[in-house]
C-alpha cells in the first residue's frame, strides 16, 4: 500500500509542508509506505488544452500525455492508495503550482461522455481508485472581525466553495472517498516588524501558533492515520 503527499507551498518546512508530514507520519503509523513531492521542486506546466486524454481508440484516455517533471508523479498517483494534497491559499485560491497540479490530474478523468439513462450519472475516465485528503493553511483567522474587516467582505471569496469542489472534484474522479483539513489564522513571518502588516497582530498570531497549531498537526496526522487504515480494514 502507497500513500503520497503533494506539496503544493514554495516551502519544504513551515505551515503546510509540516501538516503534510504529520499526515504521513500518520499513515506510517498503520505501517504504509509513504513519499511526499514538493511541486516547486519540479519544472511542470498546468494542461495545455490538448485533448489528447479523451480522443477516441486512443490508448491515453485518462491520462495526461504531456512529457515533463510531473508526468512520473501522476503516474504513481494511478498506483496509490492514498493522495494527500497540500497547499497555503494565495490570493483567495490555491497555489498556482497547486492549481496547474490539479488539472492535469482530474481534467483527463473528466468524462465528457453523456451516460445517458443509468442509473450513475457520472463515471470518471481515472484508471485508479485513490482516497484523498486535502490540507488548506490560511492566514485569514477563524474570526475574521481580528482583521477589521465586515462578514460581507469575507463571504465575498466565497472560501468554503473553493474547499467543497475539491472535495467533490477528487471524490468523483479518483473514485474514493475524500476530505479536507483547513488550517487558519497561521504565523507568516518570522519577524511581524519588518513588514507591512500592522492589520495582524503578532501576540494573537503566536499565541495561535502555540496552542492552535499543534491541534492542527494533530487533525492532520488523524487524517492520514484514518485514510491510510480504511484500506487495511
Amino acid at each position: 500500500m502507497k500513500v503520497i503527499a503533494i506539496n503544493g507551498s514554495p516551502r519544504k518546512n513551515r505551515n503546510t509542508a509540516t501538516l503534510l508530514q504529520k499526515a504521513l507520519e500518520g499513515a506510517k503509523s498503520v505501517g504504509v509506505d509513504t513519499e511526499i513531492n514538493h511541486l516547486y521542486d519540479l519544472n511542470f506546466k498546468g494542461c495545455t488544452s490538448c485533448f489528447a486524454c479523451k480522443r477516441k481508440n486512443s490508448s491515453h484516455i485518462g491520462h495526461c500525455v504531456m512529457k515533463d517533471d510531473l508526468t512520473s508523479v501522476l503516474e504513481k498517483i494511478v498506483e496509490c492508495d492514498v493522495l494527500l494534497l497540500g497547499t497555503p491559499i494565495y490570493f483567495a485560491n490555491t497555489t498556482g503550482a497547486m492549481q496547474s497540479f490539479l488539472e492535469r490530474l482530474l481534467f483527463p478523468g473528466h468524462n465528457y461522455e453523456c451516460p445517458g439513462m443509468t442509473t450513475d450519472l457520472y463515471q470518471s475516465l481515472f484508471p485508479g481508485k485513490v482516497s484523498s485528503g486535502f490540507i488548506y493553511t490560511m492566514n485569514a483567522p477563524k474570526n475574521i472581525q481580528t482583521l477589521h474587516i465586515p462578514e460581507e467582505f469575507m463571504k465575498f471569496y466565497n472560501y468554503d466553495f473553493l474547499f467543497q469542489i475539491h472535495k467533490q472534484l477528487c471524490g468523483k474522479i479518483l473514485n474514493g472517498p475524500s476530505e479536507f483539513l483547513l488550517s487558519q489564522d497561521t504565523y507568516q513571518f518570522d519577524d511581524y516588524s519588518q513588514y507591512k502588516a500592522s492589520r495582524f497582530d503578532e501576540k494573537h498570531k503566536d499565541q495561535v501558533k502555540r496552542e492552535q497549531y499543534p491541534i492542527d498537526c494533530q487533525k492532520a496526522f488523524d487524517m492520514g492515520a484514518r485514510l491510510a487504515g480504511a484500506f487495511l480494514k
